[in-house]
């Protein structure tokens, strides 16, 4: 049963929406007002009516759908096919204490807590204040704004919290910052970082290197999507190729 507080997707015809539910508010679209009141104590995959008699489904979001469809976005987003294979490889699971920095529109953000909950917790450090209010209201759209601690905090400077089981950072010149999160990092702790060109991997690689990282790995992911058509199956004209180069490595 939907109740206030929870987020849920709206979707018409040819519309949709993901919004969350607020008692006695409404939700405005070309279609018609929807009164949040008419959908609290509805089921996901009953319908809404606009004032105008439009029909809306209601619909539970994935996270996928939230990231690709929902969010805010003031930055270039970490896609889906990075992010989970990101969280997979730093080995989140609920309990561990993460570093990230950077955090954008909070896309990654979401899968990673997604990961922690409902112990785990990522301590966000993010310098611009406009990225890191709006990735904490995207948070909150995924119901995971509570897995994270966000702190407005350059990484040139020190490091308050210690102990990190992980860290991940999509920074312009991640090199400058690696000796600092290492002295936060436990022995062990996997790092990754995010960029999109040859000249940043060559930077990092040489610091990690230099402060004795071990594990040192480069890659990057592909993903190409298929018309479905049984009659006439092809890949589509368009795929999210790349994106960036994805680099790990272990503390020493």
């Amino acid at each position: 049963m939907i109740k206030e507080g929870d987020t849920v997707h709206l979707k018409g015809k040819k519309d949709s929406f993901f919004v969350i539910v607020e008692k006695d508010k409404e939700f405005s679209t070309h279609k018609g007002t929807i009164k949040f009141n008419d959908i609290i104590g509805k089921n996901f995959g009953d319908t809404v009516l606009t004032h105008k008699g439009e029909e809306f489904f209601i619909l539970k979001p994935t996270l996928y759908e939230l990231i690709l469809y929902g969010i805010k976005r003031y930055t270039q987003i970490i896609y889906p096919k990075d992010s989970a294979y990101i969280t997979l490889k730093l080995g989140l699971t609920s309990g561990m204490k993460v570093l990230e920095s950077g955090i954008g529109s909070g896309a990654l953000t979401i899968v990673m807590a997604n990961a922690l909950n409902p112990d785990g917790k990522i301590y966000v450090y993010e310098k611009e204040e406009k990225f890191l209010k709006n990735a904490l209201n995207n948070l909150k759209l995924a119901k995971l704004d509570h897995i994270v601690i966000p702190h407005l905090h350059d990484l040139s400077q020190p490091i308050q919290e210690k102990d990190f089981d992980a860290a991940f950072i999509d920074v312009r010149e991640p090199w400058l910052y690696i000796e600092n999160v290492k002295s936060v990092l436990k022995k062990g702790a996997v790092i990754g970082f995010l960029v999109p060109t040859t000249n940043q991997v060559i930077e990092i690689l040489k610091e990690l290197k230099r402060l004795n990282f071990l594990d040192l790995e480069v890659e990057e992911i592909l993903l190409r999507s298929y018309k479905p058509v049984p009659d006439r199956l092809r890949p589509d004209d368009r795929m999210v190729a790349h994106t960036g180069y994805l680099i790990f490595a272990k503390n020493g």
